[in-house]
């Protein structure tokens, strides 16, 4: 009798910690050009607790489904900056920022849209 009760109790638990993982979609402003800013920015967020990402060039908007249990909206704000595209929180370093290729520069160019073309 106490093996079933301690089974059902570990059944509960397990239920309830699944219950409160949040799974959450946001939309961030990123910057960046071109068809190459895109694969850069959605290969870095190749990531734990990210689920999908996906950077539209034209709006520059970066739709993100993450588990916040996992990785935090602050985190991926980061993640980006680190590959050298700035974002609505968090700016990405110069050092890195000058490493990309022309094309991929958008300080420059007031974060204006600049032709594609790749």
């Amino acid at each position: 009798m106490k093996t079933k009760i301690l089974i059902l109790i570990i059944s509960v638990s397990s239920i309830v910690a699944f219950a409160q993982s949040k799974v959450i979609t946001a939309s961030i402003k990123v910057y960046g050009n071109c068809a190459m800013c895109k694969h850069r920015i959605e290969t870095a967020l190749d990531h734990k607790g990210i689920k999908t990402a996906k950077w539209d060039t034209k709006t520059k908007e970066l739709q993100v489904v993450y588990n916040s249990d996992k990785i935090s909206e602050l985190q991926i704000h980061e993640i980006v900056a680190s590959v050298g595209h700035d974002t609505d929180k968090v700016k990405a370093k110069d050092e890195v920022y000058s490493e990309l290729p022309f094309c991929c520069l958008y300080r420059d160019h007031g974060h204006e849209n600049v032709i594609d073309k790749h």
